[in-house]
């Protein structure tokens, strides 16, 4: 009887197991689900908070480019140099908000752009989690643009004038040519992302910092250079800055906050941020050694306001590849940047007498369109594992990625310094770009605010 029991149980076990399993399914189903679920919550969230934190160190650049500009010019305009870099923060954040954010990343993805305005218009914080932080990292990007065109203008324009070009750049002028490069990256898709070989501008090379150095060139030209700048005979005149301390510091201010701009443009919390952040490191290094290196040569003293700006332009150099190159390929990048924007700085003052203070056009314009370029060269998605084939002819890609980078360098150049040209033409007939010679000679922070950076400390004379 025994045995009987036992054979029945066994011949059970088969249909016992299927009852178990299709009990158990819906449960085991449902944890699963739940867990997916939560695994999806978390990615989302780690993005979020590190796509904000990134966009908190790219704020605080602009404390970095205040003191570099402050640093690199004269005592009696830091005051003037310090509101403009807080104000083009401040107004170019409302009209990116307003106007900007919608013509970049709208779906209609043109100048009468019908969504993304505010968000979608939706005031009350609806939106979605992540379009919130991807706004706020997308603002401190087009507040960057903005702010290179003061160095190139500094010391000698008027306040009004500057509040009103920084609008058009950051609701018009940036913003159009983002959505052209960077529009895919929500609702839109512009026609350099769309070629047959799409446009490479990881974090900006050209989308940020040559669309800020081509208006920087245009206003400069405007404008005109500062009193004394050029003798009569053509002959450029140095006129140094104040304090090279402000301006080391506003270097190693940009070079930290760096870590934001080319790491963050990742958007996800994951291993890249390190590879990105590193090459970023290294650029930059190599930016400020051959810079020297050549600085030191040419002028028999390693001339620190051109290491300086070595660090700017291996860092600007690396934006754009950041992504996409190996450390090797951002050491000869980097360094090839520090090579140029001294021969640029030089150029740009001495043979087309374009006066720019801080170099402003040569770290951002030069440098940037050099950055983007490189990506042709030196893109090795393959050996990195970041795609099927390397771009970069170095690495057998062929000419495609070359041309592509050649064509999204000259329509920013044209782009940029076209529309500049027109807008700070238009401003000079109305409301006037210049100050006056008494205005400039005394200094702009009496003449425009009233007050002087240094009050008590007779340190320069303002007569």
């Amino acid at each position: 009887m025994l045995n009987k029991i036992m054979k029945n149980i066994v011949r059970s076990l088969p249909l016992i197991g299927l009852i178990i399993m299709f009990s158990v399914m819906p449960a085991f189903a449902e944890e699963t689900e739940t867990n997916a679920k939560a695994i999806e919550a978390l990615t989302t969230n780690l993005n979020i908070v590190w796509t904000s934190v990134a966009a908190f160190l790219v704020f605080f650049m602009q404390a970095g480019f205040a003191m570099v500009e402050v640093g690199f010019t004269r005592a009696k305009n830091a005051v003037n140099i310090i509101m403009k870099n807080l104000m083009d923060f401040a107004v170019g954040t409302l009209v990116f908000f307003f106007i900007g954010f919608g013509l970049m990343f709208g779906k209609s993805n043109g100048i009468f752009g019908t969504t993304n305005f505010m968000l979608g218009g939706d005031v009350l914080g609806s939106a979605e989690h992540w379009n919130w932080a991807f706004l706020i990292f997308q603002t401190v990007f087009a507040g960057t643009s903005a702010t290179i065109v003061s160095g190139a203008m500094a010391e000698r324009t008027k306040f009004k004038a500057y509040l009103c070009y920084s609008v058009f750049i950051c609701a018009f002028i940036y913003p159009i040519f983002g959505s052209w490069a960077w529009g895919g990256l929500l609702d839109g898709g512009g026609w350099l992302e769309n070629l047959k070989t799409p446009f490479v501008d990881f974090a900006g090379s050209t989308v940020v910092h040559s669309i800020g150095g081509w208006l920087a060139l245009a206003g400069a030209i405007v404008l005109g250079p500062r009193l004394g700048k050029y003798s009569p005979d053509g002959k450029s005149k140095a006129i140094p800055g104040h304090n090279i301390t402000l301006a080391a510091l506003g270097v190693f201010l940009l070079w930290f906050g760096w870590f934001g701009f080319n790491p963050g443009s990742t958007t996800v919390g994951n291993g890249e941020i390190g590879r990105v952040a590193v090459t970023t490191n290294l650029a930059a290094a190599a930016g400020a050694v051959s810079a020297t290196i050549i600085a030191w040569i040419l002028f028999k003293k390693p001339d620190a306001s051109m290491t300086l700006n070595g660090a700017l332009a291996g860092l600007v150099a690396i934006t754009a590849g950041c992504y996409t190159v190996t450390p090797m390929g951002s050491i000869w990048i980097g360094a090839i940047g520090g090579i140029l924007v001294v021969f640029s700085v030089i150029f740009i003052d001495q043979v087309l007498k374009v006066d720019d203070p801080v170099g402003a056009v040569s770290v951002h314009g030069v440098c940037g369109a050099w950055g983007t370029l490189a990506c042709g060269l030196f893109n090795a998605e393959k050996v990195l594992g970041t795609g099927e084939v390397s771009g970069g002819l170095l690495y057998g890609g062929g000419m495609n990625q070359l041309i592509t980078q050649l064509i999204g360098v000259g329509a920013a150049f044209i782009w940029a310094f076209s529309i500049g040209l027109i807008l700070f033409n238009v401003i000079k007939v109305t409301m006037g770009i210049r100050v006056s010679p008494e205005e400039e000679l005394r200094g702009l922070d009496i003449m425009e605010h009233g007050m002087e950076a240094y009050d008590g400390f007779q340190i320069f004379s303002n007569s």
